[in-house]
């Protein structure tokens, strides 16, 4: 395999076992891990920047409904810059997320934190030698999620597992805990089915606007296609929550709009509804599910694990309209792999 996109098209591909590897040393820091959970403790607060900040809305919503502890995602940078809007006085937790364990911000959100005496500090990263996987009481490191290519897909997705894991063992929801070990086979499958229809969409030049819904945590992971499809494509992409698109976003539906939407098993009447609607209007939907959707997992999993599965095949769509475009997805216009601030 060579040529532009190599990397990131390898790291979209090798999720299933990324997965894999990450659960291994997860599971070997199980006991660690439930234990972090401590009486008192008022709120969970995830952080991360760009793709993780996305991950922290998405693990907050998740970890949220699991547990029934309140938790939110925030950028890094408001911590950082803004604490006093932003953070509680009582008893708060902040799990800190980072591809790199390097960028400025999240150092920076972490170091002010600390220093406030909240609470813990729990930091999820894949660098084992970088600074933020020893800044905190308790550190994570996936190894399995580093990736050359600068917009993040497997690294996302294998920190995303992680905050599931974390989820699932402080709601002491052992099924769901066990149920994990399936996401790789099914991804695997799903990714050898699927591929050919990502390519399709990815490459269809009618298309000139994309919109990913998601409610619930798939909002947070809509809000990560729409960015992989801005980074890797130069496209026009947003995401909404599923309802509030039927507001204002809706007057931008257009013969060329493409609507992705992230479905879940518990709303899918009232998420159909939105894409039919779309669809009525002279737009193009495509879904993401359990079942009735374009791409249908069949897992046999609940949503709070499954929902993960929307990634490789959303990420594949923003892949392949890179390529179409002629773009390498592994060079992104103006980015860095890691922000670092003077």
């Amino acid at each position: 395999m060579s040529g532009p996109g190599e990397h990131t098209l390898e790291e979209i591909l090798s999720q299933p076992e990324a997965w894999q590897a990450a659960l291994r040393v997860i599971k070997a820091q199980r006991s660690e891990l439930a234990s972090l959970r401590q009486p008192g403790l008022h709120e969970v607060v995830f952080t991360g920047c760009g793709s993780t900040y996305y991950l922290s809305l998405a693990a907050a919503a998740l970890f949220q409904g699991l547990t029934g502890l309140t938790a939110r995602g925030l950028p890094a940078s408001e911590i950082w810059l803004h604490p006093s809007t932003c953070l509680s006085a009582r008893k708060t937790m902040l799990v800190a997320l980072s591809r790199s364990g390097e960028t400025t911000e999240t150092l920076s959100a972490c170091s002010a934190f600390l220093e406030s005496g909240r609470s813990d500090l729990v930091t999820l990263s894949c660098y084992p030698k970088a600074p933020l996987a020893a800044m905190g009481r308790f550190n994570l490191v996936l190894e399995s999620g580093q990736e050359r290519s600068i917009a993040q897909t497997r690294a996302f997705s294998t920190l995303y597992l992680a905050a599931v894991s974390l989820a699932a063992l402080w709601a002491d929801q052992d099924r769901l805990f066990s149920a994990l070990d399936r996401l790789g086979d099914c991804a695997s499958r799903l990714i050898r089915q699927y591929r050919p229809l990502a390519a399709d969409l990815g490459g269809d030049e009618t298309l000139d606007r994309f919109y990913w819904l998601g409610s619930g945590p798939r909002y947070g992971l809509a809000c990560e296609l729409s960015l992989k499809m801005k980074e890797m494509s130069l496209s026009h992409s947003e995401p909404f929550h599923f309802m509030e698109f039927r507001h204002g976003p809706k007057a931008m539906v257009t013969p060329t709009t493409l609507l992705v939407g992230l479905r879940s098993s518990a709303r899918a009447d009232s998420e159909g509804a939105v894409l039919e609607e779309v669809q009525s209007l002279g737009g193009r939907c495509f879904a993401l599910g359990e079942s009735d959707a374009d791409v249908e997992f069949h897992s046999g999993l609940e949503d709070a694990i499954a929902t993960v599965l929307c990634l490789p095949i959303g990420q594949l769509i923003a892949y392949e309209r890179s390529v179409s475009k002629g773009l390498d997805p592994d060079k992104p216009h103006n980015l860095d792999s890691v922000v670092r601030l003077s």
